[in-house]
């Protein structure tokens, strides 16, 4: 199974035992939706919702951070997502994180997961089927591993990486001229870092654009996507366009900065910038 499928494939494959369909979808608090209500109005045949605030570790002061091994398996049984599954995460989010759900999976072992492209608007617009209600309980076994070296933390940062610092914010939040939507996080970037919005590796029908578009807006920003760098955003969501992209281009050496901004700008003691990068 590729990274990537499409809607027209998971057509076709839906039926599949070890075919599971998650859905990651999440908003802004500002915007007053809630993924799980939208799920349950609808959503593809079979999927389980990942909320990925409730799947986290709730004892950290920065939003949705990733949970242990251990929560994050017991959590994907109780869902009746396997390791072994062929998983296809997608949204119906404007910032595109079904990537954040297939950074987790993956983070924690799955070996087969992959974004469906176009997300759930494409899944709708083509008229294709969905249903609404919680999904039918399924059994599945999910030992989860997590990965060494695919994370780093507001120490590292702090003490340099020797790699690129690719943030995903838009650009008025990245140079400052925007206030943070969160209160008490300062306005600016990280020094240093590079800028790449993730909006800009998507086409307006919330698909990704070509493998030769994404290579020159990662060259606009000054990065060589097919070397190693880490992505940060808001909140650890977004970022995980920029690694997922990558990957499309063969790169699988990119970590995430999970904390970002959210616990970088709300620190009184870590630098920050503004102005362009």
């Amino acid at each position: 199974m590729d990274d990537l499928v499409s809607t027209e494939w998971l057509a076709q494959n839906l039926g599949q035992a070890d075919v599971v369909v998650v859905d990651a979808s999440w908003h802004m608090p500002a915007t007053k939706r809630s993924g799980r209500e939208e799920f349950l109005a609808a959503h593809i045949p079979g999927a389980r919702f990942l909320d990925i605030d409730a799947v986290a570790d709730t004892s950290a002061s920065s939003p949705h951070m990733l949970p242990s091994a251990e929560q994050f398996g017991q959590a994907m049984e109780e869902l009746g997502v396997g390791r072994n599954d062929r998983i296809v995460v997608y949204d119906n989010s404007p910032t595109r994180n079904a990537v954040r759900g297939w950074f987790m999976l993956r983070h924690f072992g799955a070996p087969n997961v992959a974004v469906l492209n176009g997300g759930f608007q494409k899944w709708l617009d083509e008229g294709r089927p969905t249903e609404s209600g919680e999904p039918a309980p399924r059994n599945a076994i999910f030992d989860a591993i997590e990965r060494p070296n695919e994370v780093v933390t507001k120490r590292d940062v702090r003490a340099g990486l020797g790699v690129p610092l690719v943030d995903a914010r838009g650009r008025a939040r990245f140079e400052g001229t925007e206030e943070d939507p969160r209160p008490g996080v300062a306005a600016g970037h990280i020094p240093g870092a590079r800028n790449l919005p993730y909006s800009e590796l998507y086409n307006p029908d919330g698909t990704f654009k070509s493998l030769e578009e994404i290579r020159r807006l990662f060259a606009a920003a000054r990065v060589d996507p097919e070397k190693p760098f880490v992505a940060s955003c808001g909140s650890g969501v977004t970022a995980n366009s920029l690694i997922f992209a990558a990957k499309l281009l063969g790169n699988r050496d990119t970590r995430l900065y999970d904390g970002s901004w959210s616990e970088w700008g709300a620190d009184p003691s870590m630098p920050k910038e503004k102005g362009p990068a």
